[in-house]
């Protein structure tokens, strides 16, 4: 019985770190982070996009859908590489991380209405707890500048955020059976 209440205790001290509880983004925080932006000299195009994106923040987490083609300039594996090097701590202190990474294997089979997006170099899917942990790694002064790493190094990308409807992916699931499992296993060997 204790082996259980230990994996409880695990399981939902993970839970609770990677939901976010704080449901949708309130006036004061979407106000906060409209500041940070500011000051940060976004642009008003961003500025605006992000706004509207706050003001429908349904208080779930969602997954940042990225197609990105690098740049063949020789430095462009460098300056991504610098641009990670800020952003992935920072995701993963927000419980944000990739959920799919991979390589294209052939051009664009199927195009409407978009020029230039024959060719793409990876596919990257990248979960966020929230648009607020979203919105506390984008208006980071610290970050400030590192996002040009990035546009250095690629020649170009679309990303834009989904929110899942089926998601087998989620690790609360994944670590869930995993934990299961494990108890049901050590059960009959606890038992002897």
């Amino acid at each position: 019985m204790r082996f259980w209440l230990l994996l409880g205790i695990i399981y939902g001290s993970f839970f609770l770190w990677y939901t976010d509880l704080g449901g949708k983004l309130n006036d004061d925080e979407i106000q906060s982070f409209l500041n940070k932006l500011e000051e940060n000299g976004a642009n008003e195009s961003i500025y605006n996009s992000i706004k509207i994106f706050m003001e429908q923040d349904s208080g779930k987490q969602f997954l940042m859908v990225n197609n990105i083609h690098m740049s063949v300039e020789p430095s462009a594996d460098e300056s991504f590489r610098k641009y990670n090097e800020h952003m992935i701590p920072e995701l993963l202190s927000r419980a944000c991380h990739p959920t799919f990474f991979g390589s294209s294997v052939h051009q664009a089979m199927d195009i409407v209405g978009i020029d230039n997006a024959e060719d793409w170099d990876t596919a990257v899917l990248m979960r966020y707890k929230s648009r607020r942990a979203f919105m506390e790694v984008v208006s980071n002064p610290e970050l400030k500048g590192k996002h040009e790493f990035k546009i250095a190094a690629l020649e170009k990308t679309i990303a834009y955020p989904v929110e899942p409807n089926f998601y087998l992916s989620d690790l609360r699931i994944i670590f869930g059976f995993i934990f299961i499992i494990l108890g049901l296993l050590i059960r009959p060997i606890r038992q002897k």
